[in-house]
Formats: structure tokens, C-alpha cells, sequence
């Protein structure tokens, strides 16, 4: 599918102003999307939305379709009543450019729960939840379940729980569904509270001329509620454990490869039930954002194998993924959607040929442009026009930081190319995204702002310390969105109207 000629920012919720600790979907998000509007973009590109996993990663989930409850707005809460005044006094561990995870989960954590009590003590718009739960029911009961019992065991991986609840014995989920009801019933109000602010939130980007760009991690975690619900589906030993994980091989990021530790895709299995459960992943996230990037989509052509007894991704192998027969499968039920898939990494004439069959729009980053010679793929003179442009995304270091650390071959190059002296760097590559081929140009919101490395969202293969940015709108001056929206709009991204010659 080709998207028309726009632009827009990639920032993630959790990296939003606020006053609870983190980003979420409150007045910060709101403002932003204002933000967006004056600026001319007409996307906002997030991570995923559920929640978050080991290292805080928003890529190893607990669920493919539950939404991340820390991202729920606390003063909604207070002003239906189910929080007071009080309740929601400033923690002193709280800091306003970083998110202290440790800190923010016990914190929101308590105020969920104090707000799930009122709200089913008061039973307002119970009628409104019970129906959210009658709909969601395919997923939610099983999510609520799984939630209930890893705070029971202590979050402990499911399969070390009793084997009669690992291997889901139907009197022992019974048992368990009448002893844990109230806290399912919690875990069920917190996905309620967050799908009705989020659905909210999207309405209003929307009706600003805003399309949310989404994001779909190829892989779950293992303690998530999907892979204990559908044990079927995933390459899982006798001991129900993952006898292979998910990876890439050694590449630009690692010289050791990523080892992810997701477990792999039983794809013969998907295939014999018709891929329903891709389906079902597909259409719910259509249901949320406007247009979908599904996260290292080489894997749907050919995935790293890597034993889960290596420390490493080094001693891996490929193996064939469901290549076109998923996306037939998707695309017969679902129709022709909109899809952005990213294909960066190891790319084979397969996932291009996967990615031509079914034209959907790749990805390229300028950060990879400088390496080489004029023959690199990521140069903008090498688009076609369906495709996605970044400078960098979360993987990588901001504008600045990676030219303060390239090799003096790239920073040379990049600036005779660019036509510039790398003092604004940032600006440089946001102005080449925007005046190249390419259909949509994302930019990095530490891009604008201009910030170095100490602000970078994510460092692939380290386990701690990222995923933590956030920013202050006293770093945020009405030149940033003046200057944005010129560039976009002098390159036929949003209406010219505003401009002054």
C-alpha cells in the first residue's frame, strides 16, 4: 500500500511530560498532538503499546493484545472519583527526564488499585466495563487469568508454576478463576480504563488530520499470556520451556548477534488453523492505529534459530518463516492494509520479494546512508518512492550522538552529500528526509529538539538502562514547529498556506 506524501514524529508515550513519573495518555499527550498539528505532521509514530517486559523493553509484552496499564491517566481516574486529590501527591523519586520504572510501577500500581476498588464499590459505568469485557473476551479472559496468577507466584516464569496451572488443567483454571476473581477482576478494569482513554486520545489525533503509526513486535515474551494460552503454537519442550529462542545474527548493532530469548512461531501449526491467531493480532491492532509496522519483518521470510542453552546469537541458523502464505492468509480475511514493514537487518532476495508481492513500503535509515559509497541503499538517491524514511529510530543513537561517534569516512561524507558543516547535523537530516522520494519521512523527536546521546530511547543488546527518555516542554520552543513545519511543507508534506516567501 502507498501512503500520500506527509511526515511525521516518532515518539513514544512513556517519553511524554506529566506528572506521575511517566509519559501516559493525559494533557501531555493531548498537547502534543496539538503540537504535531502546528508543526505540519500527519503522524505520530509510537512503539508498542503493550506492556513492558524484562529491561523495560515494550517489545517482550506479557500479552499481544493488552495495553500497557502504567500508560493509563491518572487524573481521568481523579475526575470520574476513583482517585482523590491525595491520592496522587508527587512522589520525591519522580524525575522529568527519565522514567524510573521501579519507582513509577509501584506508584501507578498502588493508585490502579485503589482506583479499581471505588470504581466497583461505586458502580458507575459498570455497564460500560462489563460490555468492554463481553467484546474482549477472546483474549481478556485468558490475559486477566495469566495476571492474576504471575502476581500469585511471585512472577515467576508460568512454567514453574504448579504443573496443573502451567499445563491448564480444566479444574485447576476453574479453581483458580473463583479463588483470583477480584484479581482478575482488577486487571480486567485496568484494560478497560486503558483502551477507553487510548481509543479517546486517537479520536482527537485523528480529528486533527494525526494517523497514529503503530507497531507489532514479530515475537512475544515467553511469560505472557498468549504463549501459556496457546502452548500449541510455539516451539516449547517437554519441560514446557523454549528449547529455541528468537535472535539475529552478529550485524551493525552487535559483533555477539542479539539474543532476544523470545520463543519461536510452531509456524506448521499456525498454518493448519489457518493463521487465526495472526488474524486475530492483525485486526485488533487495525482496531487501534491507523496504519501498522510490523518490527523485523525478515522473520516472516527467514528467522534466527539460536539454542537457548547459548549465551550468545553467534551459534544460530536460519530457518524458513510462512513467507507469502501469512500474508495471503491475512490479506484474504482482512483485506489490503496499511502496513509499513521493517526491513532492516540481513535482507535475502526473499523478504524482498515478500515485501514486492505484497507491496508494502520499507524502511531507511539515513544513520546507515554515510558507510559506503554512492551505491548504499540508504542514500536518498537510491528511494523509490514507497518507502519510509527515518534519520534514526529507537535503536538508534539521535542525530548528533551518532555523527559525534561516526568514523571520520561518514561524517565527511555525510556532509558533502548534505551540503553541510555537521554543526546541525539534526536539521540536516531531517531536511533530507523531507526533501527525498520517499513516501513518509519520520524524524525523531530528540532529532528536533536537538539532543545527543545522552537522550537516545533504546542501545540494542543492552539489557538495562534504556527505554527511559522523556522530555519537558521548556525544551520545546515555538522556532522547533516553525521550522519543521517549513521544511514539510516547501516538500509537499502538509499544506503551504502558513509559508511566507
Amino acid at each position: 500500500m502507498h501512503f500520500p506524501r506527509s511526515s511525521g514524529i516518532l515518539l513514544h508515550p512513556t517519553s511524554l511530560p506529566g506528572p506521575h513519573g511517566s509519559g501516559d495518555f493525559g494533557a501531555a499527550a493531548y498537547h502534543f498532538v496539538d503540537w504535531l498539528a502546528a508543526a505540519g505532521q500527519k503522524m505520530w509514530q509510537i512503539l508498542p503499546l503493550g506492556g513492558i517486559g524484562p529491561g523495560n523493553s515494550p517489545y517482550m509484552s506479557s500479552s499481544a493484545f493488552a495495553g500497557n496499564v502504567l500508560l493509563i491517566d491518572l487524573d481521568d481516574l481523579h475526575a470520574h472519583g476513583w482517585l482523590d486529590a491525595n491520592d496522587l501527591n508527587i512522589h520525591r523519586g519522580f524525575a522529568s527526564h527519565r522514567v524510573d520504572y521501579s519507582v513509577v510501577y509501584r506508584y501507578r500500581m498502588e493508585k490502579l488499585r485503589l482506583a479499581s476498588q471505588r470504581f466497583f464499590a461505586s458502580k458507575q459505568f459498570l455497564s460500560d466495563f462489563e460490555g468492554f469485557c463481553a467484546a474482549e473476551q477472546s483474549w481478556l479472559d485468558d490475559y486477566s487469568l495469566f495476571m492474576a496468577l504471575a502476581e500469585k507466584f511471585g512472577w515467576r516464569d508460568w512454567g514453574h508454576w504448579v504443573p496443573s496451572l502451567a499445563k491448564r488443567e480444566k479444574k485447576a483454571l476453574a479453581k483458580a478463576m473463583v479463588e483470583l476473581a477480584h484479581e482478575i477482576e482488577f486487571w480486567s478494569f485496568c484494560q478497560w480504563c486503558f483502551f477507553r482513554q487510548w481509543r479517546k486520545l486517537k479520536q482527537y489525533a485523528n480529528q486533527r488530520g494525526v494517523q497514529i503509526i503503530g507497531d507489532i513486535p514479530i515475537f512475544i515474551a515467553y511469560q505472557s499470556a498468549e504463549v501459556w494460552a496457546r502452548q500449541d503454537l510455539f516451539e516449547l519442550g517437554e519441560n514446557l520451556l523454549p528449547a529455541v529462542i528468537a535472535g539475529v545474527p552478529p550485524d551493525y548493532f552487535s559483533s555477539t548477534g542479539q539474543r532476544w530469548g523470545n520463543p519461536l512461531y510452531r509456524w506448521s501449526a499456525h498454518e493448519q488453523e489457518g493463521y487465526a491467531w495472526w488474524i486475530q493480532r492483525i485486526r485488533k491492532t487495525t482496531e487501534l492505529v491507523d496504519i501498522v509496522r510490523i518490527d523485523h519483518f525478515r522473520g516472516f521470510a527467514g528467522y534466527w534459530e539460536i539454542p537457548a542453552s547459548e549465551q550468545t546469537a553467534i551459534n544460530g541458523r536460519w530457518m524458513p518463516g510462512p513467507g507469502e502464505k501469512l500474508f495471503n492468509a491475512i490479506q484474504t480475511t482482512l483485506g489490503e492494509l496499511p502496513i509499513i514493514a521493517e526491513d532492516l537487518g540481513v535482507v535475502t532476495p526473499d523478504v524482498v520479494a515478500l515485501l514486492e508481492q505484497f507491496d508494502l513500503p520499507g524502511m531507511r535509515i539515513l544513520q546507515f546512508a554515510f558507510g559506503g559509497g554512492s551505491d548504499n541503499p540508504y542514500l536518498p538517491h537510491n528511494f523509490k518512492s514507497n518507502t519510509v524514511v527515518y534519520g534514526g529510530t529507537h535503536d538508534n543513537d539521535t542525530a548528533i550522538g551518532w555523527y559525534n561517534n561516526a568514523s571520520q569516512h561518514e561524517r565527511t561524507f555525510a556532509c558533502k552529500y548534505l551540503g553541510c558543516d555537521g554543526s546541525e547535523i539534526n536539521w540536516d537530516l531531517i531536511h533530507a528526509a523531507s526533501r527525498s522520494i520517499a513516501d513518509v519521512a519520520i524524524h525523531p523527536f530528540q532529532d528536533v529538539l536537538g539532543l545527543d546521546s545522552d537522550h537516545r530511547m533504546n542501545l540494542p543488546g543492552k539489557a538495562e538502562g534504556y527505554w527511559e527518555w522523556r522530555f519537558t516542554w521548556d525544551q520545546v520552543t515555538p522556532a522547533h514547529s516553525e521550522r519543521l513545519y517549513e521544511i514539510s511543507a516547501v516538500h509537499g508534506r502538509c499544506a503551504a498556506d502558513r509559508l511566507k516567501f
